[in-house]
């Protein structure tokens, strides 16, 4: 399980630094710029702010640009995850099974703001995938690696105190 890491703007600029140090023979330097923020994500688990204008600078590139390829592409991170990562399975069989009354009941309870999938306590961080592969237990959420099936919007509380309690 990767979990992010906050660094200062410091302890950012210094990372940064270090992993541009890889791609100063890129030419153009604009093909660099996938290959840096996935290698800053591996390290931090997000792209933080900071990054960005790091990178920019170093490699010459805008910002809206390195922020307009950051959002295009899913496999990135603006913000930190939470903790623990709940997962909701979207698949044919979940959906039939309820998921969107899940997600609902989850959105609700967490206070999840619109358009964010983290708690802001960074307990938790919810997202959505097409399937889990365990389509004979629908509806089915994760939290981290436990697999929870035949979830009832009821149980929600219950199965999310485990994980606040470990805390």
């Amino acid at each position: 399980m990767l979990f992010a890491v906050k660094l200062n703007d410091n302890e950012t600029d210094s990372l940064v630094g270090k992993i541009l140090e890889h791609y100063k023979s890129y030419s153009p330097p604009q093909s660099a710029v996938i290959p840096v923020l996935q290698e800053i994500q591996g390290k931090l688990g997000y792209i933080p702010r900071r990054a960005f204008e790091k990178v920019s600078t170093v490699l010459k590139v805008p910002s809206s640009h390195l922020y307009g390829v950051a959002t295009f592409y899913h496999q990135f991170r603006l913000k930190l995850l939470g903790k623990h990562i709940i997962t909701i399975c979207a698949g044919t069989a979940c959906h039939i099974g309820g998921t969107n009354t899940i997600r609902n009941v989850l959105v609700r309870y967490l206070k999840l703001k619109p358009m964010e999938d983290t708690t802001d306590d960074g307990l938790f961080t919810v997202q959505i995938v097409r399937c889990i592969g365990c389509c004979s237990l629908a509806p089915i959420i994760k939290v981290d690696e436990d697999v929870y099936g035949k979830v009832e919007p009821s149980q929600i509380m219950k199965i999310l105190a485990k994980y606040r309690r470990a805390t």
